[in-house]
């Protein structure tokens, strides 16, 4: 019988990258879907779908236990920061079916402030950062991070750059944190300032078990999701990104992780800016998931990430060992209600006319 995998966030972009990425390197898997919302979940690929509660009503824990116990699931893989810290908690009464970093990293790791902290007091390069504790205190902060500017601002929980803007002056993150503040219900020491990192955007999608980094591939954002609409102009979400052979980045990332997550297991996905001088500094860490988009790519390396997770989750023999899985020239284009799109770079102008 094949695997029976379910995956959380079901009908969302990254739930079905993740099955059509496990289905193609493995037809026999039969791929299950949840989601709490009927829309969103109607709209995946899933092979037979589940309407759950929310990971916040008491009800879920009851139900995912049931579900995993009803379907005979082999593993539960999260979406999204909420499900992995969900199914953390949930990973005793799951009976083995997780494979996740232990929870006080997720806890570390989800927190931007705390994370940047530990990485720097361990000689990782990371932003410099202060938490926000006072509006009114702010022109403190500027003057702690320096004469460069823009300083950027940006909330030290949540996904998809929230609450992110660069600001030249203390007066305009003053206004800005208001105004999260009072509109949205983020309170003002919900933010950070750090210096702002003006370099190349990149990703680092890495696997590991029991401390040893399994495999990992590197890619780099070169636009984004809103970017145009957005006060920073950039986004976690790229529309378009390519993938990059840079060793410098598998480097940094596998010391961050033995430095933050000794003895980790589970995917980590990790964002990473160029600062002044062209340094790769390290700007967050995704434990336990993967990166919404990047799963896409997972064909054109030698290995399938997503395959190889559940072989390892799985413990099926894997005969890998800190492989970099490097390829270059492939790029992701995506957009709203199209499938993305992979192309190398000698194939952008096949069956293309130039005037």
């Amino acid at each position: 019988m094949g695997k029976r995998i379910l995956v959380t966030g079901a009908g969302t972009g990254a739930s079905n990258n993740l099955i059509r990425s496990l289905k193609a390197a493995d037809p026999a898997l039969f791929a299950l879907g949840c989601h709490h919302d009927r829309f969103v979940l109607r709209h995946s690929i899933a092979d037979r779908l589940y309407l759950i509660p929310r990971t916040t009503d008491p009800r879920f824990p009851e139900t995912l236990r049931r579900l995993a116990d009803v379907e005979r699931l082999d593993l539960l893989i999260p979406t999204t920061d909420a499900d992995v810290s969900a199914l953390s908690e949930l990973r005793d009464e799951l009976g083995g079916r997780t494979f996740l970093p232990d929870r006080a990293v997720i806890q570390l790791c989800q927190d931007k402030y705390e994370l940047t902290g530990a990485l720097r007091a361990r000689g990782i390069p990371a932003p410099e950062t202060y938490a926000v504790t006072d509006v009114d205190a702010l022109g403190e902060l500027f003057e702690r991070l320096g004469a460069y500017r823009p300083i950027w601002c940006r909330a030290r929980t949540g996904s998809r750059s929230l609450g992110a803007a660069p600001m030249m002056r203390p007066d305009q993150a003053r206004a800005w944190i208001l105004y999260w503040e009072e509109m949205r219900g983020v309170p003002a020491s919900s933010f950070t300032l750090s210096e702002y990192l003006p370099g190349r955007d990149f990703l680092c999608q890495s696997l590991w078990n029991d401390g040893a980094l399994v495999l990992a591939n590197t890619f780099e954002r070169l636009s984004y999701f809103g970017g145009e609409n957005s006060p920073s102009g950039v986004s976690s979400l790229s529309s378009l990104a390519k993938t990059v052979a840079d060793p410098r980045l598998v480097d940094v990332c596998r010391r961050a992780v033995g430095a933050v997550a000794p003895g980790a297991s589970g995917a980590f996905s990790i964002d990473l800016k160029e600062d002044r001088r062209g340094v790769p500094c390290i700007t967050e860490i995704n434990a336990g998931r993967f990166f919404i988009g990047m799963t896409a790519f997972s064909h054109v390396g030698k290995h399938s990430m997503p395959a190889i997770f559940v072989r390892v989750a799985l413990g099926e023999p894997v005969d890998l060992r800190e492989e970099y899985d490097a390829v270059d020239g492939y790029y992701l284009v995506r957009d709203l209600d199209n499938l993305p799109g992979v192309f190398h770079e000698d194939e952008f102008f096949d069956e293309v006319r130039v005037l």
